[in-house]
């Protein structure tokens, strides 16, 4: 049944609560957060995309859901005709898991797109892919979580595998800092400088994360610019968690070259509110926020001129320095293209391992 009015639209929030309630790896998002990501008058990504939600009901209970999105500054950006299916939770069913994608699927089709890939949730800038392997803990900030039955399901169903979405996993003892630095060094030598985000110029800064961001990815596949407006949406949205020395730029000569966003592992904090902020919840995450020790690098773009620079061991290096000082312990590299040869190899050399693997599933009519 398509999502109408607003019991419906809570149910859509609401069922994954229900869901994993009994799931000890999965982090509760905030409820007041998830609403917004479905304000579709106020959200900036829906000023040039359209989505319409879905819910599976039987016997009077919500079984599952999924959205249907169709991103138009991705079809302009790659011409592409291609739409997405996201936000998909569903019991280990079958039937339910056909009846929504089915659903996704014939919106899309009636809209003449006949290629679905997802989960987006509801881009590659935000969210999205599916868990498939290394289900034994829990998801780090921004980072999605499903059980082990939904990659079955897709593939029951003769959903095929897109690209593999890779996630990386280190420790303080394990990272091999020497390395970055003496690559960090030959890059200083060049005339590459790094240096924490300036807070007092914070609209200017936004601006110039916002220039690397859409020039350096923008070979990547998948890749669709995001817009200023929804650069600044997320900007704000992070601000609670930022902590400014692990948002860097870096610089040559007047140039920036590239940028690196490493935020504090929140989903330590969050899993504690269960979704509300209050009465209690706030208190919960502001108690359980000083006991962090696990930070997520979120982003790490450098563009083309500068690449054979050095400037990404610089970044890596600052964050590591930076990271380790303020008390982190473990850390997550993600996510990275499987055929991104070279930033998988720079990763293992550095003493990262690959314990997490996403996939984005592709479904041709």
């Amino acid at each position: 049944m398509r999502v109408t009015g607003w019991r419906d639209k809570r149910e859509f929030v609401e069922f994954p609560y229900r869901l994993y309630r009994h799931d000890s790896f999965w982090v509760p998002p905030l409820r007041i957060q998830q609403r917004r990501m479905f304000d579709t008058h106020r959200h900036p990504f829906y000023r040039e995309a359209e989505m319409e939600r879905f819910l599976a009901v039987r016997q009077g209970r919500t079984v599952g859901r999924i959205a249907a999105i169709l991103d138009h500054r991705y079809i302009r950006h790659r011409q592409e005709q291609a739409g997405w299916f996201g936000f998909l939770e569903t019991v280990d069913d079958v039937e339910t898991a056909a009846a929504l994608v089915s659903a996704a699927s014939d919106w899309l089709v009636r809209r003449g797109i006949r290629l679905m890939r997802g989960p987006m949730n509801p881009s590659t800038n935000y969210e999205c892919a599916m868990l498939v392997e290394g289900f034994d803990s829990p998801p780090y900030v921004m980072m999605p979580y499903n059980p082990p039955y939904y990659p079955r399901l897709m593939e029951g169903l003769g959903l095929r595998k897109a690209k593999d979405l890779y996630a990386y996993h280190t420790t303080a003892t394990e990272i091999n800092v020497a390395q970055a630095e003496r690559v960090a060094e030959y890059a200083s030598a060049r005339g590459v400088r790094v240096r924490p985000v300036r807070l007092k110029e914070i609209k200017a800064e936004i601006e110039r994360f916002f220039q690397v961001y859409n020039s350096a990815w923008n070979n990547n596949w998948g890749f669709v610019p995001m817009s200023r407006a929804e650069m600044e949406y997320l900007a704000e949205e992070i601000k609670p968690v930022l902590d400014p020395n692990l948002a860097l730029l870096a610089e040559v000569g007047e140039k920036v070259a590239g940028c690196a966003l490493a935020l504090p592992d929140i989903n330590q904090a969050l899993r504690h509110a269960r979704g509300r902020l209050f009465p209690l919840g706030l208190f919960k995450i502001l108690y359980h926020r000083r006991r962090i020790r696990r930070m997520r690098v979120v982003i790490l773009g450098v563009l083309e001129e500068f690449r054979a620079a050095g400037v990404a061991a610089a970044l890596y290096a600052a964050l590591f320095r930076h990271g380790l000082r303020a008390g982190y312990r473990e850390g997550e590299f993600s996510w990275i293209l499987e055929d991104n040869v070279m930033m998988n190899r720079s990763l293992e050399a550095l003493g990262a391992r690959r314990y997490k693997t996403y996939r984005i599933y592709e479904w041709k009519g």
